[in-house]
Parts: structure tokens; C-alpha cells; sequence
């Protein structure tokens, strides 16, 4: 088996991660573009064997000016293969490890969607996957690293989409239901926006930012992000609103046949017409329209009570019954461990102040 960088165009690769099990957004043409304007280069890799594709990636390279110049590699949600055979996964393992040392990177991260277990731990319905379990051995014998820089989400709940619309409905929880029927008794329409609202959108993303109190980054990096995607056909943009005012509104990316509830805004005024529920309903339908057979969520806690950030965003998702899915998460390797570790100490520090900054410029934004 080869592993081979190569120079690609955009449907060439897309082409090539979709023909792949588990292809993620994230591993996309257009992901990786996108991460330019953010100081980040994309790489191509592919893994050949008897001219077949088994395998490829998506790897970011990022020069970090701390002193002497550094290389971070990240590859997100990928690699993308088939991950539950032990010798492909251990080939790549491998030339991952190689192109890491031979850059000289201070680490190379991965955080593939490998299932670890289903349902919430310690609950009835929690199943644990065994293949998950080994690649999470495998991964600890080699030397990798449980990150303390987890940049996604570990896990997720999704919603199975190869069902009729009314058995997705009848399946929710009755406040659920409930819910998506008062926002449309009080007059709430969920809509398709145009790219020339994409600023409207943003401006709700911002004051949500500013409430939930998380950061985010300038309206450019949006916009550009956005409005690439909905270009390539890959993402689609919807309002909920009454009355003619926008109250919510999220962004819907979709590849490979799923769906990803990958940024939500909405604002203070309304919320009483629940006009996130309706919301989230129309994404479903919008999905199985697009031809899609899930629906990501987009993100469950870490820890499963309330001591966890995520924990109220989590009972809402909980309501339309979707499968909370625990993944591997984010792993570093290095073959440079003194500078790794000296890195990794100095990284929440600088995190914290890049967090500070960029909470203090949206609330600047706002105000204006």
C-alpha cells in the first residue's frame, strides 16, 4: 500500500472521499480551502493498493510563530476508511506516524467518527462497540496521546432519516411535538434563506455568542464559509421567523448523505413562540428532501449530567429522539515529546487569552 500526496480539484477530491466509508464534511475540498484565510494549509493524502483508493486525508498544516517556527498538523474527522480493518487501519497508523517525524511536527492530531459506544453511559439502552474499544487500545500501545485540545465535538446524536416524516414525528417527545405545533399555531414559517442574508444570519450568530457566552470569529470567515458551501450545493441556510422578523435561523451542511446541524443562531425576542423547535423540524425535512439518510445534531456532552456545558443544549436535542453516539475524540501524536509537552502546557494560556479577545470584539461588534 502507498500513501501519496497529491495536487487535486475540488470534485476530484470530493469524488474520492465519497467513494470511501464515513465520508465527514470536514474532510472535504471546500473544508479545507476555507481553513486557509485562518493561517492553516490543507494537504491531500490518499493510501493506493493495487489501484484502488483504501484510504484518504484531509491533513491541515498550521506554522506556529512561538518563538523558532513550529508545524501542528490536524487532520478533522478524518482519516477517511474503513476503520474496523485492523491491517488498513494499522497501515495508515503508521504512515501517519512516519509523515509526522519526518515533518518534524510538533504533533499530528486525528479525531475520526470511530464509534466507541451507543446511548448514554449506564442507561438501559447504552451499547458498548468492541471495535472502537480495540482501535482505542491499538492507538495507546502506539504512543498517541487522548488530547486535551478536543477542536469538535466527540459526540453527537443523530437522527435517523429512512423513515416517513410521521414516524420521525410520532417518535419525538410529547413537549417535543408539542412545541413544533405551538410555533406554528403562533404563526412561525421556517423558510430557505438567500446568500444575501448571510449577514442577517451572522448577526444572530453573534448575539447568541454573546448570550451562551462562546466565542466566534469575525463575520468574513462566516460569510466566506457559508456562502462557499451553498455555492458548491453543499449547505443550506433557514430562518425561522414571525411576523416578518427573523428570530432563528441555522446553517444545514450536507455530504456523503448526511446532514449536520453545524451552526445555530437565534435571538432573545421570540423565544417564547419556540420557534427553535420548528426549526429543527424543517432541518429534518429539508434533509430527507436533499436525499439525506441521517441527521447530525451536532454535538453531546462529554460528561452526561448537568455538570457538563453541553448539558441543557442536550435535553433539547434529546427531545426528537435521535441515538446519542460516543466517539474516539481527538489524538495526538509526536515523536517530539519535549516540545509536544511544553506546547501543550503553554496551549490553555494562550487559548484563554484568544478566547478573552475574541469575546471582547463580538461584544464590541454588537455594540456598534
Amino acid at each position: 500500500m502507498r500513501l501519496l500526496d497529491i495536487k487535486t480539484a475540488a470534485w476530484e477530491w470530493d469524488d474520492i472521499v465519497l467513494r470511501l466509508p464515513g465520508p465527514h464534511i470536514l474532510q472535504s475540498f471546500e473544508w479545507g480551502q476555507n481553513k486557509i484565510q485562518n493561517g492553516w494549509t490543507p494537504l491531500h493524502y490518499i493510501w493506493e493498493e493495487g489501484g484502488e483508493i483504501r484510504a484518504a486525508a484531509l491533513i491541515l498544516s498550521r506554522q506556529m510563530r512561538l518563538g523558532p517556527r513550529l508545524e501542528v498538523l490536524y487532520c478533522p474527522k478524518g482519516p477517511v476508511m474503513e476503520w474496523r480493518n485492523p491491517r488498513l487501519a494499522g497501515q495508515v497508523l503508521d504512515d501517519l506516524q512516519t509523515l509526522a517525524a519526518q515533518r518534524r511536527a510538533v504533533f499530528l492530531k486525528i479525531d475520526p467518527d470511530v464509534e466507541l459506544g451507543r446511548g448514554v453511559p449506564g442507561s438501559a439502552d447504552a451499547v458498548e462497540n468492541e471495535a472502537g474499544r480495540q482501535f482505542k487500545l491499538d492507538l495507546e500501545r502506539r504512543g498517541w496521546m487522548f488530547s486535551n485540545d478536543q477542536i469538535q465535538f466527540r459526540n453527537t446524536v443523530m437522527i435517523n432519516l429512512q423513515r416517513e416524516e410521521a414516524e420521525i414525528l410520532a417518535a419525538m417527545k410529547q413537549k417535543t411535538r408539542y412545541n413544533i405545533r405551538l410555533a406554528e399555531k403562533k404563526g412561525v414559517r421556517v423558510r430557505r434563506a438567500e446568500e444575501s442574508e448571510l449577514p442577517l444570519l451572522y448577526a444572530m450568530y453573534a448575539a447568541t455568542a454573546v448570550r451562551d457566552d462562546f466565542v466566534i470569529r469575525h463575520e468574513g470567515y462566516y460569510l466566506k464559509l457559508w456562502g462557499d458551501f451553498m455555492r458548491a450545493g453543499l449547505a443550506v441556510p433557514l430562518i425561522a421567523e414571525a411576523d416578518g422578523q427573523a428570530l432563528a435561523g441555522l446553517i444545514l451542511f450536507h455530504f456523503g448523505g448526511i446532514s449536520r446541524y453545524m451552526f445555530g443562531m437565534s435571538l432573545e425576542k421570540g423565544r417564547e413562540l419556540m420557534p427553535n423547535y420548528l426549526l429543527q423540524w424543517e432541518a429534518i425535512r429539508t434533509s430527507k428532501a436533499l436525499g439525506c439518510r441521517e441527521y447530525d445534531m451536532w454535538g453531546a456532552p462529554d460528561v452526561f449530567d448537568e455538570s457538563d456545558t453541553l448539558w441543557g443544549v442536550y435535553r433539547f436535542k434529546e427531545g426528537f429522539n435521535g441515538v446519542t453516539l460516543r466517539h474516539l475524540g481527538a489524538w495526538d501524536y509526536t515523536s517530539r515529546p519535549t516540545l509536544y509537552r511544553l506546547y501543550t502546557r503553554a496551549l490553555p494560556n494562550l487559548l484563554n487569552l484568544m478566547r478573552a479577545r475574541g469575546k471582547a470584539e463580538t461584544r464590541k461588534r454588537m455594540a456598534l
